[in-house]
């Protein structure tokens, strides 16, 4: 669905078309709506909403599905009665683009810290990272990031883990339906990966390094889908912005 075939979703086709915008802004306060947004680099998810409820003046706005603020890619923003639907959004499948580095690890399992335990990957051929992959499809279990949202006694972990701390995490099943490699330049491997809800693609990067030998970490991560909702199709919080100023001329 996009917001040309049904007014409650805004897409970049408002881009085009500024009545898009206006008509959807309009149905805000009384039906709901959702926007489709391409999360930039730094941003908290929590950024994003707190800027699209000042941009519309909707009290009641939420998001389904937590983006860290080193990833970009989409994040489906509900908006009034449409926050509903943040659950639905939630159990769709997700599609991402990863950047894994080889060869290190960090603290966080993503860029955000100092690369530690350094290992060369010279010897790394394509058909072992391959080879490794295979053991990611399907039914997994895995062990959530020290550096995450997740609530051990009401604490939540990251804030043990800037303390120093570090606790024993139970395994979570999710699910992988699909991951290939677009791309190998070692010590980089860029993966195409399709999973299930509450995936963490820092630990899927972890352990593929550690099962390879050598380490690794998450280096760059883009949501380029969730269901049948893509990327390609969502706004910037920059363009909503503007989209908004030109409708209240």
């Amino acid at each position: 669905m996009t917001v040309g075939a049904n007014s409650e979703i805004l897409t970049r086709t408002a881009l085009s078309d500024h009545t898009l915008y206006a008509s959807w802004l309009q149905g805000l306060s009384d039906v709901g709506g959702v926007a489709l947004l391409d999360k930039g680099k730094d941003w908290t998810s929590f950024d994003v909403v707190a800027k699209l409820r000042g941009i519309t003046r909707i009290k009641k706005v939420g998001h389904a599905g937590t983006l860290d603020p080193l990833a970009t890619g989409l994040l489906i923003v509900c908006f009034g009665k449409k926050t509903k639907s943040i659950n639905d959004f939630q159990e769709q499948t997700k599609t991402y683009r990863a950047v894994v580095k080889l060869g290190a690890t960090t603290k966080t399992d993503d860029a955000e810290a100092e690369e530690e335990h350094i290992t060369p990957t010279d010897t790394l051929t394509g058909e072992q990272v391959r080879g490794v992959l295979t053991n990611f499809l399907g039914e997994i279990e895995q062990i959530p990031p020290m550096f995450s949202a997740i609530k051990k006694n009401g604490v939540p972990l990251y804030k043990m883990a800037r303390k120093g701390q570090e606790i024993e995490r139970e395994a979570r099943h999710v699910r992988i339906d699909a991951i290939e490699v677009e791309s190998l330049a070692l010590p980089y491997c860029t993966l195409a990966i399709t999973c299930s809800k509450g995936t963490y693609i820092r630990s899927l990067a972890r352990d593929i390094g550690a099962m390879l030998g050598v380490g690794g970490y998450l280096a760059d991560l883009r949501r380029t889908g969730i269901g049948a909702h893509s990327a390609q199709d969502a706004l910037m919080v920059e363009e909503i912005s503007q989209l908004h100023a030109s409708v209240q001329k």
